[in-house]
């Protein structure tokens, strides 16, 4: 079988991708879990979690609702077949310690998410391009990090980004089962992270769009996978809830955290006042909505000024773990990391966010609209626009990033003879400059007030857990 040199130069990209976050993880300095990778754990393998005697991997597990459930399924999953134990009941047992084994398969699907990020942008930019972003996804630090922690951003990321190089390929050799293919992957994505699900709209628009009959069909194959993925979900909700739930009910407290003038922790009380978990969601749900109406005509730019620094600023989970060290009681990395240390992951960890960004503003100045890119497009606005309305913060640019990656590859590699020039799009790219220099400078300068880069701050309360549900 002849493989392309294209091919084998993505593979070895992949290996590469692997070997570094499995290094990683042997490397990592112990670290304590936090805010939402506690309560993943917990739903995984939990005294009620889904690898539990309790549960045993049961769709009707109950405490699953706020979160969607792949990644709690999935920790469960490896837990057992790595040699892990089912969690016995009793609530004094202690839990297992957390599986490594999900750390070592998260290095694999970071591998997979290069391969597919280089296959997309080859297809979308050309096969250098497509390379040169597959190498910034491989190595990029924050991508490298997640893949030991309990966060669902890398199954995410991997789901997403096949299921998107699919689409394009679809679309490209007109293909009814690659969008097939295409919406099994987005579906699966959708479980676990339902931020995809109202994409799903934007993407069949975008098969159908001038691509005839054949398009039209395409993109209904797309949705209705897609659906049918999803389906047996929200039919459990139904029957467990007894409300249409089409996924999880975190996105009722997300658009009411972020639009309230109520402090964050506040919210969470006020959403568990209510009789039950479903009622909370509505709640939410109307309250979010009221404070938006309240807040018109200029809510849409008092969201703009909040959330694009919290979402594009100069920060990472990893940061934020040493940062913690200096809590009371201490968490993350723990206190007894140096100024230094701190100050070298700082520069490991910014410096590559910031030269993407700066070549990301160069590739804008000339970038091509074809078809493929438009879609990429649409897909960085529409994460840019789910955070406005609801709230931004460093991790949630993670599923658009590989969109930075091969936008920031064009801009320092494509040829003199195919970047179009225009004095607008000159402007564009200076103007994303100076929003992307008001975004970051304040937060670098919060990082080096952290006394645990050597400042002086005090240091602020950690937000209270994100989980919705009862403990399991």
């Amino acid at each position: 079988m002849n493989v392309s040199r294209e091919t084998r130069t993505l593979l070895a990209l992949g290996a590469i991708a692997f070997v570094v976050r499995v290094a990683f993880i042997l490397a990592e300095p112990g670290s304590k879990l936090a805010g939402d990778e506690w309560t993943w754990f917990r739903l995984g393998v939990g005294h009620g979690g889904v690898a539990s005697e309790k549960m045993v991997f049961s769709p009707g597990n109950r405490h699953i609702l706020f979160y969607p459930p792949v990644y709690p399924y999935f920790v469960g999953t490896v837990h057992v077949l790595s040699g892990g134990a089912l969690t016995p009941p009793a609530e004094e047992a202690p839990l297992p310690p957390p599986p490594a084994g999900v750390k070592y398969v998260q290095a694999l699907l970071g591998a997979a998410l290069v391969v597919a990020v280089g296959r997309l942008g080859a297809a979308a930019f050309g096969a250098r391009i497509g390379t040169a972003a597959a190498a910034m996804t491989a190595l990029y630090p924050d991508l490298v990090w997640l893949a030991a922690h309990f966060w669902s951003e890398t199954l995410f990321l991997a789901l997403l980004w096949w299921a998107m190089e699919r689409v394009l390929a679809s679309d490209r050799e007109e293909s009814l089962g690659r969008a097939a293919l295409a919406g099994l992957l987005w579906g699966v994505a959708v479980l676990t992270r339902e931020t995809a699900l109202y994409f799903l709209v934007v993407a069949a628009v975008w098969m159908a769009w001038g691509r005839g009959a054949g398009g039209r069909r395409r993109a209904a194959a797309f949705v209705m996978v897609t659906l049918l993925i999803v389906a047996p979900w929200t039919y459990r909700n139904w029957a467990v809830f007894g409300a249409f739930i089409p996924v999880s009910i975190q996105g009722g407290q997300n658009l009411f955290q972020g639009n309230t003038p109520i402090e964050r922790d506040k919210t969470y009380e006020i959403v568990r006042e209510a009789k039950d978990q479903v009622q909370g969601y509505r709640d939410a749900l109307r309250l979010g909505t009221e404070a938006i109406l309240q807040r018109q005509p200029w809510w849409i730019f008092e969201k703009l000024h909040d959330e694009m620094p919290n979402f594009w600023e100069a920060d990472n989970l990893a940061l934020i773990h040493i940062k913690r060290g200096r809590d009371d009681p201490p968490g993350g990395y723990g206190p007894h990391l140096g100024v230094a240390p701190a100050w070298i992951a700082a520069a490991v960890t910014l410096l590559p966010y910031l030269l993407v960004l700066g070549a990301f503003v160069i590739g804008v100045r000339d970038l091509p609209i074809t078809r493929p890119i438009a879609l990429l497009v649409l897909f960085l606005l529409y994460t840019n626009a789910i955070h406005i309305v609801t709230h931004g913060f460093a991790r949630y640019r993670l599923p658009a990033m590989p969109v930075v990656f091969l936008v920031a590859a064009w801009g320092l590699l494509a040829r003199p003879e195919d970047r179009p020039r225009a004095r607008a799009r000159t402007v564009l790219a200076a103007v994303l400059a100076v929003l992307f220099a008001i975004c970051v400078i304040p937060s670098l300068r919060k990082t080096a007030s952290h006394p645990a880069f050597g400042g002086s701050a005090e240091v602020e309360k950690p937000p209270a857990a994100e989980d919705g549900a009862p403990a399991p």
